[in-house]
């Protein structure tokens, strides 16, 4: 199977799509400027104590306060609240080490939130969900430290080896590894990458993450009060890192920063692979050259067509996502009602698991599938969904059909989940159905030109219309697209983008910085104005200097 992952870079937001043979299987799309981010530690205040919940509402900054539970405070929170009292505390004085404290007991997993928090503390707080919807962002005591190899959890001892590494000998061999090189007081969680790897590159790993625990408990002591005091150097390498993988042939990148970015830390991790990352220099938009825009279309809709003319329906409500399987108007349906519905239902579990890694949806999913009476059939339908959501890396759990046909599926929501709108009103009557006489966009867009050649004599640029629109203003010999270049002068092109609706367009320079021309006349309409004030003013006092 061919694996390629194609990363589009915004100004605004970076998206990463996973191709297994030319099949979009994943969508991840990061702000680059996005705040409360999962990972990002903070130094935060406790606001409000609810004993009702066994919780807390916590202040870092955002606009609702953020949710720390009782049980999120972790087992080995005195440790952590004698620490952090000694650092914030005696601020002046040398910074406390963990490796010469004595850890406490345990705190009781029974006990209540007013026994540990007070109105007013200060924590040092980790994100662990981000805002979803009306809901603040959840948090955590417990602190941890993300790295290729390893996890670094401070306060703890305990040694603990990914369950995907099967081999017995290598299991022993990574415990032997870290007793020998982590120090005391510190967790580790070892990751199924560590698998093979020598004791000089763990170590490696490991002095990093320690020395980010060092500078972000440094910047605690003199940071004020909600403020951000660690976060990932880079948003895309740290996304990269959990979904990269050595069976990657091919990382296109259409950003020479990014690109390198991301072409170091594979050299990191995997030096042979250095050559996969490349830098896509075409004009094109890098997701319609690999057609994943289009696939985008298709995919991200209420209704998601599949093979032999079965679909699925997917709703989204706030307290659960539900998707019904209709068999549609199979052209192979056979004489077997039961066998052509475990047919229907096999392949729509296999895009259901698709859906649910495309669009990232978590909480409680209930399917309704095509109803079939043996009840080998149904655990076959079972047995299938568990064998193909291994693969997934979110958390879930699925339980087998109930007597109604539903199946009900718990998955782990730690992002938002990604809904793509892919309908648009009809520019002309706004949905209404009436067509109503306009200016045509054409017009409009000739405009922009030719402000872009003479006032901002920008000459050399590309302007991204929809394909239909493309396909208009170079339809014939001697096309609208010819006749603009032969009159206005430039060096300018027009390009198709699949991603943008029909009256939609954007303007890249050659170094490929996007043009805001709205910003740019608001610009200078203000700066017209103030010429003719400054002119009339001067009008008006004339006379009086006379």
């Amino acid at each position: 199977m061919k694996s390629e992952l194609i990363v589009d870079v915004q100004p605004k937001e970076v998206s990463i799509a996973l191709l297994e043979d030319g099949r979009l299987v994943s969508l991840q799309k990061e702000s680059r400027n996005l705040a409360y981010a999962v990972g990002d530690i903070y130094v935060a205040k406790v606001k409000k104590l609810m004993p009702g919940l066994n919780a807390a509402f916590v202040n870092v900054g955002y606009e609702k306060d953020a949710f720390l539970h009782y049980l999120d405070l972790g087992p080995h929170y005195s440790s952590y609240s004698e620490f952090l009292k000694q650092a914030l505390e005696a601020k002046g004085s040398k910074m406390p080490e963990i490796s010469r404290m004595k850890l406490l007991p345990d705190i009781d997993k029974h006990g209540t939130i007013t026994d540990q928090l007070t109105s007013g503390q200060e924590l040092m707080v980790q994100i662990v969900k981000e805002p979803i919807s009306s809901k603040g962002p959840r948090l955590t005591t417990e602190i941890a430290f993300t790295g290729r190899y390893m996890v670094l959890m401070p306060f703890s001892d305990k040694i603990s080896i990914s369950q995907k590494i099967k081999t017995t000998g290598e299991k022993l061999r990574l415990r032997h590894l870290m007793e020998s090189i982590k120090p005391k007081n510190f967790g580790v969680i070892i990751r199924t990458s560590a698998e093979g790897k020598s004791v000089a590159e763990l170590n490696h790993e490991l002095q990093t993450l320690l020395k980010s625990w060092e500078d972000t408990v440094a910047k605690a002591r003199t940071a004020p009060v909600p403020s951000l005091i660690f976060e990932e150097e880079s948003r895309i390498v740290g996304v990269l890192r959990d979904i990269f993988s050595p069976n990657f042939e091919n990382i296109h990148v259409n950003d020479p920063d990014i690109m390198a970015q991301i072409k170091k830390y594979v050299s990191l991790i995997a030096p042979e692979k250095s050559d996969i990352v490349k830098l896509y220099t075409k004009d094109e938009p890098i997701f319609d050259h690999f057609s994943i825009t289009r696939q985008i279309k298709s995919s991200f809709g209420k209704t998601v067509s599949f093979k032999s003319g079965a679909y699925i329906i997917i709703e989204h409500t706030e307290a659960l996502h539900v998707i019904d399987v209709n068999s549609g108007n199979r052209a192979k349906a056979g004489t077997d009602q039961e066998s052509n519905a475990l047919d229907v239902n096999i392949r729509a579990a296999d895009e259901i698991a698709r859906q649910l890694r495309l669009r990232d949806m978590g909480g409680i999913i209930v399917v309704d599938f095509i109803d079939m009476n043996k009840a080998e059939h149904r655990q076959a339908l079972y047995e299938h969904m568990r064998q193909i959501m291994a693969n997934d890396r979110a958390r879930h759990n699925i339980l087998p059909l109930s007597k109604f046909g539903l199946m009900q599926i718990t998955r782990q929501r730690v992002r938002p989940a990604l809904d793509i709108v892919t309908t648009e009103a009809c520019p002309s009557c706004f949905g209404k159905g009436e067509v109503q006489p306009s200016l045509l966009f054409t017009d409009t867009l000739k405009e922009k030109v030719d402000y872009l050649i003479k006032e901002l004599k920008v000459r050399d640029f590309i302007i991204y219309v929809h394909p239909f629109v493309d396909a208009y203003l170079k339809k014939g010999i001697i096309s609208l697209y010819r006749r603009w270049r032969m009159e206005l002068g430039g060096k300018f092109k027009v390009m198709p983008d699949e991603s943008l609706a029909y009256l939609q367009y954007r303007v890249l320079d050659k170094n490929r910085t996007e043009i805001d021309l709205k910003e740019e006349k608001d610009l200078d309409k203000s700066s017209s104005v103030k010429t003719k004030t400054k002119t009339k003013n001067r009008t008006a006092q004339k006379p009086v200097e006379e």
